[in-house]
């Protein structure tokens, strides 16, 4: 029995094996984490793509809507044709536009982001779209609630976890962009 001992302790076949076995979850783990953030990322880049294309064409002018489901759905399908890669893009999106007199009292915009209600999909819009004016300073948010890549990785349960509070995101995690632009003074009014 010591012989057999002596010769499986010098024995140094199949270490390798086992040093892949215990450094490839690891690095595997970090591979799954280096994809979810590089999509996380290139989402956001997106969102915020779009928000900057839209807001210009609000600017100026080119998306000129007075009635607020129109405008409402045109600011949505212009930051969805401008940003591709998000996925479900017109059901996911939700909008905000909101005006601000920075003459007067100021108030800042509030920190509860107006966002899709999983939920319930159907649910009436319930947050602000302030028509927009000439010279009038207006702030468009916009939110989309996105499906974690890789659910079990660690980045996506921290993503996960980190929405856990709001009982409308399911298993989602929420992107924001703002953007601030002063309306073109292209109307007579």
């Amino acid at each position: 029995m010591k012989s057999f001992l002596n010769r499986f302790l010098k024995d140094e076949s199949g270490t390798s094996s086992i040093e892949i076995v215990l450094v490839f979850p690891v690095f595997f783990g970090f591979f799954l984490m280096t994809y979810e953030s590089g999509i996380l990322s290139s989402r956001q880049v997106m969102l915020e793509h779009g928000v900057d294309v839209t807001v210009r064409n609000v600017r100026i002018g080119v998306i000129d809507e007075t009635d607020s489901d129109l405008l409402r759905a045109a600011l949505r399908t212009g930051i969805c044709d401008s940003a591709r890669i998000l996925p479900d893009c017109e059901n996911q999106l939700e909008i905000e536009m909101i005006q601000r007199d920075p003459r007067v009292a100021w108030v800042p915009l509030s920190d509860d982001v107006q966002c899709v209600d999983r939920g319930d999909l159907t649910a009436p819009y319930t947050g602000t779209l302030d028509s927009t004016g000439n010279n009038e300073l207006m702030f468009l948010r916009a939110c989309i609630r996105i499906d974690p890549i890789l659910p079990t990785s660690n980045l996506g349960k921290a993503l996960i976890a980190g929405n856990a509070g709001d009982t409308a995101a399911g298993d989602s995690y929420a992107l924001v962009a703002t953007s601030a632009f002063v309306v073109e003074p292209f109307r007579n009014e």
